[in-house]
């Protein structure tokens, strides 16, 4: 099959404003988007800038702007393209360093902000221990490999700097919902100032590029359930769990 990939180029330090690329390529195997990327950076042109690590849809370092579509470049097939011509971008809504590489920065200082690891209290005699109904219940928002897909497609990023972001509040739902975490309520009302939860238009484009299937906006709306209930205890003086 013969392709050709149409890459965004851009290099801060040496152009005015980014271009577009064309590369033909041509494979007899079954590729993916970035064996193929690779292979053009090895034979066609070393310049070209892209993240990578374990080409196995575990480190989220490659995702990119692939036809339209926010999706990690290790995980696509270039048979399940549309092709022959291919539209390659970086992420939306974080600063370009160089071609298909962005600035996380942003998106790494909102998940700091929300104090994304377990706060256990005192160990238990035998260890710390959770039902399998929890387990289960915590599996989906663990499975989050910070990518950074939903945040660059998230419309309210774009718009709204200040605004957390859904993989942050997602990462704090799940926290939230482990039964060993002793973080206090104070956390979910951080997460509700300006910017926070409520910054949320409910478009749900998180949830349909997210590559592990953590729904986001799922644990946007259980925050903003733990929110209610938090307030509820407040007013009414009684433990809402």
């Amino acid at each position: 099959m013969e392709y050709v990939f149409k890459i965004l180029r851009f290099d801060p330090e040496e152009d005015d404003e980014p271009r577009f690329q064309s590369y033909p390529y041509e494979t007899t195997q079954p590729r993916t988007l970035l064996e193929a990327l690779m292979e053009i950076r090895n034979e066609q042109d070393p310049s070209l800038s892209f993240r990578y690590s374990c080409r196995e849809a575990v480190c989220g370092s490659c995702g990119m702007v692939i036809d339209g579509q926010i999706g990690l470049a290790c995980k696509t097939q270039l048979a399940d393209l549309r092709g022959p011509a291919i539209l390659i971008e970086p992420l939306p809504n974080l600063e370009i360093e160089k071609d298909l590489i962005v600035d996380l920065g942003p998106f790494w200082e909102a998940l700091e902000k929300v104090r994304p690891y377990l706060i256990a209290g005192e160990r238990p005699e035998g260890g710390y221990r959770i039902q399998d109904s929890e387990a289960e219940e915590l599996f989906q928002y663990a499975g989050c490999i910070l990518c950074g897909c939903c945040y660059s497609a998230c419309p309210v990023t774009a718009l709204r700097k200040e605004y957390l972001g859904p993989a942050a509040l997602a990462k704090l739902h799940r926290f939230r919902l482990d039964s060993r975490d002793t973080r206090t309520a104070e956390d979910v009302r951080v997460a509700a100032s300006e910017g926070g939860l409520w910054a949320c238009r409910s478009i749900l484009r998180c949830n349909s590029v997210c590559p592990k299937q953590v729904s986001p906006a799922q644990g946007i709306s259980g925050l903003r359930r733990r929110w209610f209930l938090d307030r509820i205890r407040r007013l009414f003086r009684f433990k809402v769990r």
